[in-house]
């Protein structure tokens, strides 16, 4: 059977500077060292160090301008002992030089001459040759999410190309006889379908690329058409709605039939989202999440996310924004079972608090209300106002 770790999406070049936010499919190295040469990490005077021991405020000693090294170019001056030369923060040191005085610590008698009020050492205020990166060094790994300061290192090197592994493409079907475009206005016993963009907006913000289908109803004929049609648009299926044991959910069946070996997990141990599916078809991942937005949220994060991240080859240990805070109420648990429940959160005097969002998940504005979503531990039995969570901020 193929195991979900062994399934890509490929890959493609693309320019270094449309990265962000991508997933690198190759190990990049330093090709050179940087910074390529000793450099002044000040706006100051290049000196020998030793011309400095013993400078003070009441004491200075007192150095012969000899020329400045303009920005961008090579120095065209040498010190001798008791010179200076005026340097430039990003600029190079004049040849003989060994540190940069601050120019805070400095007063300029007249046009050929400074007094130094602070001694430096070797090497102080100065950015090595090499210190930043030697060469051959690993700037960024495969598998890592592109960040600004990774295109900016990049750039730096030469590096104008790199290889990132292509967007999972997310086929979205809904289903429900009940559901009608947003556009539309309800009738009775209608809901407008907001599932749909739900996820698309959450597989986007995995790094996917939405496919939505279409709205289907609850017909097993038609929805095995439309698990169908997802499988040919998309790496990952995912259906909202129809994962339940009720007798006009029809996803597990639509879904079984798409090849081996199918449905692997009809149900989980959580809530809001015990009715979920998962399985695999072929090579392609399937889904079939709750109908209850909060729910589907939910489920989407624990579960299909990963999956998109997994098959552009991320790495398993991706950071997830997190703080910690405590609970101002009560909140009940089963044993059993993980729950999952909204918060908002503020600073309280003594810290961050996180107030309990509570209501049912067919009910989007609990979402829209918190600020992210904690969990009471399997077997816990609940929590109590006062305890501290971890709340995975959205």
């Amino acid at each position: 059977m193929q195991r979900l770790g062994d399934i890509r999406v490929g890959a493609e070049t693309i320019s270094t500077g449309d990265a962000l936010g991508r997933v690198t499919a190759a190990r990049y190295v330093s090709p050179t060292g940087l910074p390529a040469f000793a450099r002044s990490s000040m706006d100051g005077y290049s000196v020998r160090a030793a011309d400095t021991f013993g400078a003070t405020e009441s004491l200075p000693a007192y150095l012969e301008l000899t020329g400045e090294v303009p920005m961008g170019r090579a120095p065209q001056v040498a010190l001798g002992s008791g010179d200076a030369a005026v340097a430039f923060t990003g600029g190079m040191l004049a040849e003989g030089a060994d540190a940069v005085v601050m120019i805070e610590h400095t007063q300029q008698v007249d046009d050929g001459t400074i007094e130094v009020t602070r001694p430096v050492a070797p090497g102080e205020n100065v950015v090595q040759r090499n210190e930043d990166v030697l060469p051959g060094d690993e700037v960024v790994p495969a598998g890592q999410t592109v960040r600004p300061q990774d295109i900016g290192a990049l750039l730096a090197l030469g590096i104008t190309q790199v290889s990132v592994a292509k967007r999972p493409r997310v086929a979205i079907v809904s289903t429900g006889d009940e559901l009608v475009l947003p556009d539309v206005t309800p009738g009775q016993g209608q809901v407008r379908d907001i599932n749909t963009y739900t996820v698309a907006a959450l597989v986007e913000w995995a790094g996917g690329i939405p496919v939505p289908v279409g709205v289907f109803p609850d017909h097993l004929d038609t929805q095995c058409a439309a698990a169908r049609k997802a499988m040919g648009l998309g790496d990952v299926v995912v259906f909202s709605a129809g994962s339940s044991m009720g007798s006009r959910d029809m996803t597990a069946a639509a879904l079984s039939g798409l090849g081996e070996p199918g449905v692997l997990v009809h149900g989980i141990s959580i809530k809001p989202g015990k009715p979920t599916i998962a399985g695999l078809a072929g090579q392609t991942p399937v889904f079939g999440l709750p109908g209850n937005p909060v729910s589907a949220m939910v489920v989407f994060d624990l579960l299909v996310r990963p999956v998109i991240r997994a098959l552009m080859g991320c790495v398993p240990t991706e950071f997830r924004p997190t703080v910690t805070a405590r609970l101002t109420k009560d909140v009940p648990s089963a044993s059993g079972r993980q729950d999952y429940f909204p918060v908002s959160l503020s600073q309280g005097t003594g810290g961050m608090v996180a107030e309990p969002v509570f209501g049912k998940s067919n009910l989007i504005f609990t979402l829209v209300r918190a600020d992210g979503i904690a969990s009471v531990p399997l077997n816990s039995g609940g929590l109590y106002a006062g305890e501290p969570v971890r709340v995975a901020l959205f």
